[in-house]
């Protein structure tokens, strides 16, 4: 492991290159925290929770005065630690996770969607976890990834050791759900998030001696909107006492059921802190909670205008809730703005720590902010955007995607549009708006020309799910949301399901494909091709289960449900190296339809 820079010496190690960023500016009598405030007696640098929730809004926690629900284990983080006022990610799930990872705007790495490729984080970037498994961290991720699955996409490619969990976006089931574990198919263990936090503990207690990194991006409280019975049970019939109020009708089931997922998700930090306690690494252990973007749904958040895809107040502000039992102060309240950009130079700030990051990190260490109560920074401005949708914030005030200004210290629900009252405070927040728009790419639509990649060659397994196919002919896909779906609707041997696929490595690959087929269907013949290489095989047994999901919905899916797909080794291929699309074709129907598809598993063989 390498040489730990001690905590005694923290200082900005993090280059912010952005011209809007201002520099810290304390006063003159401010002290930074001296070695002895900062003295400890670990031998090991401080280890790493990060817990991401998913679709949890600013106001779905009883800390945040929701009266609706109880969060004790979220709030004791805040009660112990630091909490932010004011912290800023984006509308939706993708990008937020980017800008975590990296410190720098999702519009600079490559993301522009949060499906079928789009996620994706340019491979030129460095991540958290690259920059602490340097240092001699172990690393392990648990839950949803989100930002590409193919390796040098995937987790285990970005830094982490391990992963447990589903790479792509949303998912079809949360009890015991089709799953993987660093590449290979798994089938889950219970209620998904509780599976994932099992082995989280299991992690803390392999890696107690330290330093870890454990990252716990959960799936919930997203949709399908799945939770069980005993948190279900306490909402059911229960009268909510906070109550959306803007113009837009609540779906109070819908609520009922976030509200549960919430208080599941409350359980299961408390099991990583009690963990923690018991294993005496509380005072030596970062844990931070926070959630990707807005609630995904009209439901209680204090007042604020917009929900999950909105650039609103609503849509893009989140709880952090940051705990270092000892070293930060408890009880303690942030109100100046900050941004998931700047998690990783705070982190190292913290740490005391270089990067060998080689791109401008464009979020602040916003270190000796945490570490002191005198130190402030100069106003700054956070950037929203999603879809050509951008608005800005500063500490006081908030530009929205249409120009309208409002006063967000006054007006938090930003019903009154001061611009003409403002004006030069309009023209400051526009030209910052225009200038990061174009410094950043999101000025113009990016056009993806990135291959799905197969075949990296430290990698043994490759996934290639319906998700990132293409149908021709009567083939369609499940549902119109791509992430967990299956081809389905296969009538004929004209019909093809295509990947533009760019294989890294030469080499003989074993193909599994996991198909469902109809009783009286057997023996459609299949033929995979890639170049001149073909593969050809038989599904002489049929397989057909029922869609599930339904008998777990707490309110009505957008999702595709999903089925119990049978595994077919299919045989073995060989793949050249280059760009060149997969083509999977029926070469023989001998009944009504061929199989459904739900992925091909590339295992390579030499």
């Amino acid at each position: 492991m390498k040489h730990y820079i001690s905590l005694l010496t923290i200082a900005v190690l993090m280059t912010v290159s952005c011209s809007e960023h201002k520099k810290e500016k304390p006063s003159e009598k401010v002290k930074y925290p001296t070695a002895s405030a900062l003295k400890t007696e670990k031998k090991t640098p401080p280890n790493l929770v990060l817990i991401v929730a998913d679709d949890q809004g600013w106001g779905d926690l009883s800390y945040n005065g929701n009266t609706n629900l109880q969060t004790p284990n979220i709030d004791s983080l805040a009660l112990n630690g630091i909490s932010f006022n004011n912290f800023y990610v984006q509308p939706v799930c993708s990008p937020t996770r980017a800008e975590l990872l990296t410190g720098r705007h999702f519009t600079r790495l490559g993301v522009y969607a949060t499906s079928e490729g789009g996620e994706r984080m340019n491979l030129d970037e460095t991540t958290l976890a690259d920059v602490l498994k340097k240092e001699g961290y172990a690393t392990a991720a648990y839950g949803k990834w989100h930002n590409g699955i193919q390796p040098p996409y995937h987790p285990n490619s970005r830094g982490f050791d391990d992963f447990y969990g589903f790479a792509s976006g949303h998912w079809g089931s949360y009890f015991d759900p089709m799953l993987e574990h660093n590449g290979t198919i798994v089938k889950g263990n219970g209620f998904l998030v509780d599976d994932l936090t099992n082995k989280g503990l299991q992690f803390i207690n392999k890696e107690k001696e330290g330093p870890f990194f454990l990252y716990l991006p959960y799936n919930t409280p997203h949709s399908p909107m799945q939770v069980p019975d005993p948190y279900w049970n306490k909402f059911k019939d229960a009268t909510l006492q906070k109550r959306y109020t803007g113009n837009e009708e609540e779906d109070v089931t819908f609520t009922k059921a976030a509200l549960a997922m919430v208080e599941n998700i409350d359980y299961n930090v408390g099991r990583i802190v009690s963990r923690l306690k018991e294993l005496g690494l509380e005072e030596n252990t970062i844990v931070i909670f926070m959630s990707d973007n807005g609630p995904n749904g009209w439901r209680w958040n204090a007042g604020m205008r917009g929900k999950k895809g909105s650039t609103d107040e609503g849509g893009v502000r989140s709880p952090l809730h940051m705990q270092w039992k000892g070293t930060l102060k408890a009880g303690k309240r942030i109100t100046q703005i900050a941004s998931a950009i700047d998690i990783l130079p705070t982190l190292a700030g913290l740490f005391g720590i270089s990067t060998t990051i080689e791109k401008p990190i464009d979020g602040l260490d916003l270190s000796k902010l945490l570490l002191n109560d005198t130190v402030t920074i100069q106003d700054r401005f956070i950037y929203n955007h999603w879809n050509g949708r951008t608005s800005v914030r500063n500490q006081h005030y908030r530009l929205d995607e249409t120009g309208r200004l409002y006063d967000m210290k006054k007006d938090v629900g930003q019903t009154s549009d001061i611009s003409k009252n403002l004006p030069l405070i309009k023209d400051s927040l526009e030209q910052a708006k225009s200038k990061w728009l174009k410094n950043t790419g999101a000025i113009q639509p990016l056009q993806d020309q990135r291959p799905f990649t197969l075949g990296h060659p430290e990698h043994k397994y490759t996934q290639l799910p319906a998700r990132d196919g293409k149908p021709h002919g009567t083939i369609k896909r499940s549902n119109r949301f791509p992430n967990d779906t299956f081809f389905t609707n296969w009538t004929s041997i004209s019909d093809a399901i295509t990947w533009d696929i760019n294989v890294l490595e030469s080499g003989s690959y074993e193909v599994t494909m996991l198909y469902t087929l109809a009783k009286g269907d057997e023996g459609v013949a299949i033929q995979l091709k890639h170049d001149e290489h073909k593969l050809i095989a038989s599904l002489t047994e049929s397989h057909d289960p029922p869609l599930t999901g339904m008998e777990h919905d707490r309110s009505p899916r957008m999702e595709s449900y999903v089925k119990d797909f049978k595994s077919k080794i299919l045989g073995n291929i060989s793949l050249a190296k280059g760009r060149r699309p997969l083509v999977l074709e029926a070469i023989k129907i001998p009944g009504n339809k061929a199989m459904d598809v739900r992925l091909l598993l590339f295992k390579r063989v030499d």
